[in-house]
């Protein structure tokens, strides 16, 4: 059984919500970050504490760079030291190479980059002689496959991918830094239920992750002392896919 702190942030619905919930299982006191201190996020941990185990709320806006800063450190001094960050919390946004705007490019890179960077290091640096942690990045696996479409989200994923491979390197032997590429899980804001049946149907495996496949996913990421640089694509095959929303016009 594996015990400590973790952290998830975006944690209080859908993906998030779900790794929070693994993270409880497997022995940790949970640091559930939202954006703001909703009910949601206030549910989920009372539902953890009320199965036993131990979880805290904590407000923050990643795009807001001394915010992401000062996290781990409040989760240090309420919790105990970090010892799991799950980088879930994300911005997907569409927009392309011919009209992205300066709002859409800092809001993507300061949520889907800085602030993962930003909370690995803090994490790292706070990390108490021989213990052992790991970080989870969250990315896509469209940084495998590439498309027009999403331009700044893309780029934002595909550089925090070249981070994880990096941070592997620069945080070991102490620290393992490992991703998922999700693929379709759940609907998009943008997506009816029609539209995200057709874009699974598209898919080799005609079937997405659940957000309890991606949380499972995480615990293997924490549970494999061997394995550091990697990324999960956990997509039905979409990464390999031909019938993708590019051509075949679906929503995303």
């Amino acid at each position: 059984m594996v015990s400590g702190v973790a952290l998830v942030t975006g944690a209080s619905r859908r993906i998030g919500a779900a790794i929070a919930l693994e993270a409880a299982a497997m022995g940790h006191a949970v640091a559930v970050h939202a954006r703001a201190g909703d009910a949601e996020a206030t549910a989920l941990a009372q539902r953890i504490s009320a199965a036993g185990g131990t979880a805290q709320v904590f407000a923050a806006n990643l795009e807001d760079r001394k915010a992401a800063a000062e996290l781990v450190a409040q989760v240090h001094a309420a919790l105990g030291p970090l010892t799991l960050l799950v980088n879930n919390a994300s911005l997907f946004e569409p927009d392309g190479a011919q009209d992205f705007t300066a709002a859409g490019w800092d809001a993507h890179m300061a949520v889907n980059l800085e602030s993962p960077l930003v909370l690995s290091r803090e994490m790292a640096n706070a990390l108490p002689d021989g213990v052992a942690g790991n970080i989870v990045n969250l990315i896509d696996q469209r940084v495998w496959r590439l498309n027009p479409h999403f331009f700044t989200y893309t780029l934002s994923k595909s550089a925090l991918w070249t981070a994880t491979r990096t941070m592997a390197l620069a945080f070991a032997p102490r620290v393992r830094v490992n991703a998922i590429g999700p693929g379709p899980t759940l609907p998009s804001p943008r997506q009816t239920e029609r539209d995200f049946a057709a874009q699974v149907a598209t898919l080799p495996l005609q079937r997405g992750p659940s957000p309890q496949e991606i949380a499972r996913a995480v615990r293997f990421l924490a549970e494999t002392p061997s394995m550091t640089g990697q990324m999960l694509a956990l997509d039905g095959g979409q990464h390999l896919a031909w019938q993708t929303p590019d051509v075949s016009g679906i929503p995303e």
